[in-house]
């Protein structure tokens, strides 16, 4: 795929999650695309997907830009940027000046590659543990992988609230309100007694460079997602650890206490594994599953793509129990969390 091929695959993308502004950014940046800038000459270098399945160099150019926005590094950049609204021909030019201005921040910015840590991403995992803990009624040692920031860790501080019923503590630091349909989740409410995270490039809420990376790739023109990523590292404790998933987990899994249910986590982090990763840790989980005991049960939730690529049928919701290799899809989840088809009907 060629990066300009790459700007339009993500503008609709991006559309389809509706942001506007990400769309007529990218279709900017794709019929103006500076191939003498720095930033280009650096991009040639890439091999491989270019794209949102791989080095995602075109989120890897909006977070740059919106970075300096919130930053406050270039006022004429801002003024083209949500909440304003501005003309194409304005928004290439406050772009393209960007782009030869702050060639040496975006030069550096774009080394690694975009960490989000979508918030309301956790509704999925609220409700995917309620029914984890039906099936087994014992305190969570929870795992989660590609945790980034951790802010997943944490959904048992945030609120759910669904219209019909509302879950979670008393004071919640925010509330999550996806568009809902199918059954309600089950009343039983997790407790988690230890929680850790496992991610190759981890970011820690409580500094602000690494807040900064969090929110710069949220999107411009969805300012409840800064919010709510904001509220959720108010809350942040877990330990986040480097290193790879698989061999993190192993030794996790070693760790889980007798009495507790070791429930492992992810949200669209597993299907950039590599395949082998993603081979190596399916048969680790579930070696570990045929060693379950219902004093020691294991499981596996997760909220990934299975080849929706556009967004539209957002990501499949499944959990897996053992003892008892029990495969249970709950349903599907906006990649975003803006809406849950919940299919799942048990108590």
């Amino acid at each position: 795929m060629s990066l300009i091929k790459a700007f339009r695959h993500q503008a609709i993308s991006c559309a389809a999650l509706a942001s506007p502004f990400m769309s007529q950014l990218l279709n900017v940046l794709a019929d103006n695309w500076p191939t003498d800038s720095a930033l280009a000459q650096k991009f040639a270098g890439f091999e491989g997907d270019i794209g949102p399945a791989g080095h995602s160099l075109p989120l890897r150019t909006a977070g740059g830009l919106h970075a300096l926005v919130l930053t406050g590094q270039d006022a004429g950049l801002a003024q083209v940027y949500p909440p304003n609204t501005a003309s194409d021909a304005d928004l290439r030019d406050a772009v393209l000046a960007a782009l030869k201005t702050h060639a040496e921040f975006l030069l550096d910015w774009t080394d690694s590659p975009p960490q989000t840590n979508e918030v309301r991403r956790s509704a999925a995992l609220i409700a995917g543990a309620r029914v984890a803990v039906t099936h087994f009624d014992l305190p969570l040692h929870l795992s989660e992988l590609g945790a980034s920031g951790g802010l997943n860790l944490m959904w048992d501080h945030y609120g759910l609230d669904l219209t019909q019923a509302q879950f979670g503590p008393s004071k919640p630091a925010l509330t999550l309100k996806p568009d809902w349909t199918g059954a309600m989740p089950p009343a039983r409410t997790p407790n988690i007694a230890t929680r850790a995270g496992v991610d190759l490039n981890p970011l820690d809420p409580q500094r602000a460079d690494h807040l900064l990376r969090l929110t710069a790739y949220l999107w411009p023109d969805q300012p409840e997602r800064l919010s709510l990523t904001r509220a959720a590292a108010s809350v942040m404790n877990a330990q986040i650890d480097s290193g790879d998933a698989v061999e993190w987990l192993s030794g996790r899994l070693s760790e889980a206490p007798q009495g507790h249910l070791h429930l492992i986590q992810h949200s669209v982090a597993w299907q950039y594994f590599p395949l082998a990763v993603q081979a190596r840790g399916t048969a680790l989980i579930e070696a570990a599953g045929a060693q379950a005991t219902p004093e020691r049960p294991l499981g596996w939730l997760s909220m990934e793509s299975d080849g929706d690529t556009k967004g539209g049928k957002g990501a499949l919701v499944t959990l897996r129990l053992w003892p008892g290799n029990i495969t249970l899809h709950l349903g599907r989840a906006d990649f975003h969390g803006r809406w849950i088809n919940w299919q799942y009907e048990g108590a």
